[in-house]
């Protein structure tokens, strides 16, 4: 019995600290830059849709919080969240999920990468 109670003690104890110090995720965007990402944020309008971490302004709640984004399990509550999907859903997210509330904003490739780099650094 003792060493069950010991090991309880241990699991409590890491499990407490587990929380201590924590950061959000990042996640590396190959061919993304942040900085860009976060201009983009802005042209785009995201902030009138999206409540997004860093952006002045952007504090909309008609679609989902983006803060955190690289801590989320799915984009748009379907996709799993991983680079691949992110860029997808940027670049065409009617061609993921026809009748999605999300708009077609023409972004294209690079302009993609850059607003996940944003998206996956904050």
């Amino acid at each position: 019995m003792r060493l069950r109670g010991s090991h309880l003690l241990l699991t409590v104890v890491v499990l407490a600290g587990a929380g201590c110090g924590a950061t959000a995720s990042t996640i590396d965007v190959p061919g993304g830059d942040a900085s860009r990402g976060a201009q983009l944020v802005d042209a785009y309008g995201c902030g009138a849709c999206h409540t997004i971490a860093g952006i002045h302004g952007a504090d909309a709640k008609i679609g989902p919080s983006l803060e955190d984004f690289a801590d989320q399990r799915y984009i748009a509550g379907r996709l799993p969240n991983n680079l691949s999907n992110l860029l997808r859903w940027l670049e065409n997210p009617q061609a993921v999920d026809p009748g999605t509330v999300m708009p077609n904003l023409g972004v294209v490739e690079p302009q993609a990468r850059d607003l996940a780099a944003y998206l996956y650094s904050h």
